[in-house]
């Protein structure tokens, strides 16, 4: 959750109350609308009972760059994105929308620190056709499995800012429905129609 420096808030809940004293006032970018990180600030200005004026972009990198640029004030962006920027102090984080804090900035809260019960992260998975025979999906996902247990490979991928997830077909399932239905009751909530 970053913030262009002229925004006046330097954690969250000074972002909260802020957006409260100055309903719309706030523009938030997003990389495109029904995205991961429009839903993620769809999801935010829910918990958080604030309203801030959506700003679609093509893609994450016009909307970091207007971000950046101070054209939209907020954004949830992708750490891999943002990170460079965070530390160059060309934007500000105030919080991680995943449930626990991050190694990459271990010093910036959750955003559930301050909006209990707000989480918010992306999941990535390999999925196949209908039909493939259950013996090529359990060899595939223990080939999957133990590259993710490879300590080089969490490595890169904790550098990313990814966390891997080791889980089986039916745990992966089982986490995709929980995500759908989840999601769509943000969509529900939030009034967003297909466009």
């Amino acid at each position: 959750m970053d913030v262009h420096p002229s925004v006046p808030a330097r954690s969250g809940p000074e972002l909260i109350a802020y957006a409260k004293a100055n309903p719309n006032k706030l523009n938030m970018g997003s990389p495109g609308s029904g995205t991961g990180p429009h839903m993620a600030s769809e999801l935010f200005k829910l918990m958080a009972g604030i309203t801030m004026t959506h700003v679609p972009y093509r893609g994450s990198a016009p909307m970091l760059n207007d971000l950046i640029g101070g054209q939209v004030q907020f954004a949830f962006d992708g750490i891999t994105s943002s990170i460079g920027h965070i530390r160059g102090g060309r934007l500000r984080a105030l919080g991680v929308s995943t449930a626990a804090r991050i190694d990459l900035l271990p010093d910036l809260p959750t955003v559930g620190e301050f909006v209990p019960g707000y989480e918010a992260s992306g999941t990535q998975g390999l999925g196949a056709p209908r039909g493939t025979p259950a013996e090529i999906i359990d060899k595939l996902n223990r080939e999957i499995n133990a590259g993710l247990a490879d300590p080089k490979i969490r490595t890169r991928l904790a550098d990313l800012g990814s966390a891997p997830v080791a889980l089986s077909p039916a745990e992966y399932g089982k986490l995709l429905a929980e995500e759908t239905e989840k999601w769509g009751k943000v969509v529900k909530a939030a009034g967003l129609k297909p466009e």
